[in-house]
């Protein structure tokens, strides 16, 4: 009998999730605050006494594995040439290596700009631009930028294949923490992520979770071995696709409503439709889209600042709230939890304006053109419209007493000709809050790990 214990350090609370294998099932979960700010180790013995209360005893562990978005998770600075195109292709390495991309930069950086990084203590720099044998000016104007202002936190180039001798030799001559990849965009609209996105994680394991003091843990645990979001990715691809005979759910989407962050997940083809013209980079199967200004704690405030002054005055006067006081509130102490039925309203319309506002940043679009040669259908991003399932994860959806009206969010409910938002979905619930812990057992044992999602996330 082999049990695994999977554990998700995220921002606000540290979560346990006990898997038997032999059993095939869940033994049992429990979270508490986490503690990176004093000593990580504490919040997860704390989790760690609720978990063996909630079982009844404690249990020897074959193997304990981590996740991690603590401390701020992974924030990366994104720098290319144009940024319809190469900082664009950038930001999707980042995200889909389980980054925040805090900072976006095209053209020649200047020195504010490089200040900014320093102040918002950007953890990795992706620098990008040119697609191989194209413009090389930029990139080296922007490596030896970076290596004049003294900048040693590590930088991936993903560019020109033609500068990369030269952006390594800036690198040397600079001293820098420099890693040469693979051109993230060798040919226009066309992208090449995986060798970028590999070295991130791998900076990731070896010195970005060292940094943030989560490296200590391992003392007491195997390894932190994924951002959380790249475990949620992972474990959203294998919910969608299945394994072996295990068949999946198919097209999905997965949104995940965090103190700090709102992220969404779309796992499906760009399009359907054989009557459309792409245009913009090409859209992942799998993409990821954060958005670091929507949460419902740390990044409360945000939402206030997504909201005109006109909204804000209709809902303080149509709920009886005073919706920014709520908000300083929950800003000043990411660690409250609703006491009563007006804070639970609060927390459900917080969530329901992430769920929005999130999708209509994530979702493709698209237009009626007329053309001498008739009409036809310009699309942009990804088509959603025929999404089987809506899947909600996150503490302020699984708490939730109307669940369904948060999921419904990110559907076309305003009916707009334009936005290729999830027509008819079935909304899901991941109850058991695991889907980051599937992501990581899905590393060690897929199918496992897509039997457990298919026995508890579940129909609302």
């Amino acid at each position: 009998m082999a049990n695994f214990l999977l554990i998700d350090f995220g921002s606000t609370f540290t979560k346990l999730c006990a898997v038997n294998t032999e059993a095939e099932d869940i033994i049992d979960t429990a979270s508490y605050f986490t503690t990176v700010d004093t000593d990580i180790s504490v919040g997860y013995h704390e989790a760690l006494k609720i978990l063996y209360r909630k079982i009844g005893r404690e249990i020897e562990f074959e193997q304990v594995i981590a996740c991690s978005s603590a401390a701020g998770g992974l924030k990366m600075a994104a720098i290319g040439l144009v940024e319809e195109l190469t900082v664009e292709a950038a930001k999707r390495v980042c995200l889909g290596a389980g980054a925040k991309v805090d900072l976006v930069f095209s053209h020649h950086i200047n020195k504010s700009e490089i200040r900014q990084i320093i102040e918002k203590k950007i953890d990795i720099i992706l620098l990008a631009g040119g697609a191989d044998g194209g413009n090389s000016e930029n990139v080296l104007f922007n490596a030896r930028a970076l290596g004049k202002a003294g900048i040693k936190i590590p930088i991936i180039f993903a560019g020109n294949k033609s500068a990369q001798d030269e952006v390594a030799d800036i690198f040397e001559e600079y001293e820098m923490d420099g890693y040469i990849c693979d051109n993230v965009m060798p040919k226009i609209n066309v992208l090449n992520i995986e060798s970028a996105r590999e070295k991130i994680r791998q900076i990731f394991l070896d010195k970005i979770i060292e940094a943030k003091g989560i490296k200590s843990i391992e003392k007491d645990i195997d390894a932190v071995i994924l951002p959380t979001p790249q475990a949620v990715l992972e474990a959203s691809k294998l919910l969608s696709e299945g394994y072996l005979t295990e068949e999946g759910f198919g097209d999905l989407v997965v949104v995940d409503i965090g103190g700090a962050t709102t992220d969404m997940y779309s796992i499906c083809t760009p399009t359907k439709r054989s009557d459309v013209l792409l245009h913009g980079l090409e859209e992942p199967f799998a993409k990821r889209t954060v958005e670091g200004d929507l949460g419902v704690r740390y990044s409360a405030p945000g939402i206030i600042k997504s909201l005109s002054e006109q909204e804000i005055k209709f809902i303080n006067m149509e709920k009886n709230v005073d919706i920014e006081k709520e908000v300083e509130k929950r800003y000043n102490d990411v660690k409250t939890l609703p006491e009563n039925a007006h804070d639970e309203f609060i927390d459900q319309f917080l969530a329901e304006v992430c769920a929005y506002r999130a999708m209509y940043r994530h979702v493709g679009r698209i237009e009626e053109v007329f053309t001498p040669i008739g009409k036809v259908f310009n699309q942009t991003g990804k088509d959603l419209t025929d999404i089987k399932y809506v899947i909600g994860t996150g503490g302020v959806i699984i708490n939730s007493k109307n669940q369904e009206s948060i999921l419904l969010r990110t559907t076309n409910i305003l009916h707009s000709e334009t936005e290729l938002r999830p027509l008819e979905p079935t909304f899901m619930v991941d109850e058991k809050y695991i889907m980051a812990a599937m992501g990581l057992l899905s590393k060690k044992d897929p199918l496992l790990a897509l039997k457990i999602m298919k026995k508890y996330i579940r129909t609302i």
